[in-house]
């Protein structure tokens, strides 16, 4: 019997989400649900650009609780516990990749309370967080003896991030530095990212007197940057580094970070991606110490990004492939280090 998914979302990860549910040898699309009235009753076929797949996107919350299915892969800009709750409650595992990679006390006992309460599963899951600085390292880690440092860290050109209103009035990408600063972005990425950090310093037995401390560094234009969201002018925000770092006695031990960038040209400080290029990097300093880098997660072109996004599709197929293993896993909040190994699937034609 084939897994019956229902696609909560039809934003960028949404729309790679459906493409992968539909090769998925053990998935079943069965039901979507969607934010705008435009595409209320709209084939999911037409609104991911291909022929029709005989099912209809909704508006209805209650149609979407009230339908037969296993599992909800749940990929909103902005996750909504109480969604996320309801969604458990009525007898359906979720997968997301917009938080609860490794919850909380608080948020684990509201969340485990649900999945009894439905007898399911919740998986929080994604790359960046969710994958890179947490999954990674950690996979990393098992090839090394007295791990005293680990590292997960993308290096990104945001002009190929297809949201323009997210990047100028979320991101703040053209705002001022101090707009930058007081910005929402910050406490947005924490959310997310100082979990990422404490799994890793949980399953590695660092010090759980570790602090995490984050940092928001800026770079600006020196001249006028033309852009997908418009032109970032002189002194205006185009480049953006965060960083969580856990401290043991004065020891960084754990670091996940970001780089974004307009573009390599006209920014001060000057900051470019060096040689590597774009990438996503991690590290595991022990005996003996892994170095890896990651390319193909980003577009060769700004072009490209902004028709289809590799790093959108990745975070996509982390939920999906991770889809029957959560709903097999036993009722209750599952990360990745309750998930056995997680694998994709073989193309149908090569089947």
């Amino acid at each position: 019997m084939a897994v019956r998914v229902i696609q909560w979302a039809t934003g960028g990860v949404g729309r790679a989400a459906i493409e992968g549910i539909l090769l998925h040898p053990e998935l079943e699309l069965v039901g979507c649900y969607v934010h705008s009235e435009a595409k209320h009753g709209v084939d999911v076929g037409e609104i991911i650009g291909t022929g029709p797949v005989g099912v209809l996107a909704t508006t209805d919350v209650e149609e979407i609780l009230a339908l037969d299915a296993d599992c909800v892969v749940y990929t909103p800009l902005v996750g909504d516990a109480g969604e996320v709750t309801a969604l458990l409650r009525s007898g359906k595992n979720v997968v997301t990749p917009v938080g609860w990679i490794y919850p909380g006390e608080r948020q684990r006992a509201l969340l485990e309370e649900a999945c009894q309460a439905g007898g399911v599963s919740m998986h929080g899951t994604g790359v960046n967080p969710g994958g890179v600085p947490d999954l990674h390292p950690l996979m990393f880690s098992s090839l090394t003896s007295g791990v005293t440092y680990v590292r997960g860290e993308e290096f990104s050109d945001i002009r190929t991030y297809n949201a323009p209103d997210v990047v100028r009035h979320v991101m703040c990408f053209g705002g001022t530095p101090d707009e930058a600063r007081s910005g929402p972005m910050l406490e947005l990425l924490s959310a997310g990212f100082v979990r990422s950090v404490r799994m890793c310093l949980d399953v590695l037995g660092f010090s759980p007197d570790a602090e995490i401390r984050s940092t928001l560094d800026l770079a600006v234009a020196t001249q006028p940057i033309d852009s997908p969201i418009g032109v970032i002018e002189e002194g205006r925000v185009a480049g953006q580094r965060f960083a969580w770092e856990a401290v043991v006695r004065d020891q960084v031990v754990v670091r996940a970070a970001v780089t974004w960038l307009m573009g390599e040209e006209h920014l001060e400080p000057a900051w470019d991606f060096g040689p590597e290029g774009e990438r996503f990097e991690v590290e595991v300093r022990g005996d003996p110490d892994t170095f890896v880098t990651i390319k193909g997660w980003q577009p060769d072109t700004v072009a490209e990004g902004l028709v289809r996004n590799p790093g959108i599709v990745v975070t996509a197929m982390h939920c999906v492939n991770s889809v029957p293993y959560v709903v097999a896993a036993p009722p209750g909040v599952r990360t990745y280090v309750d998930l056995p190994l997680v694998a994709g699937r073989a193309h149908p034609d090569l089947a």
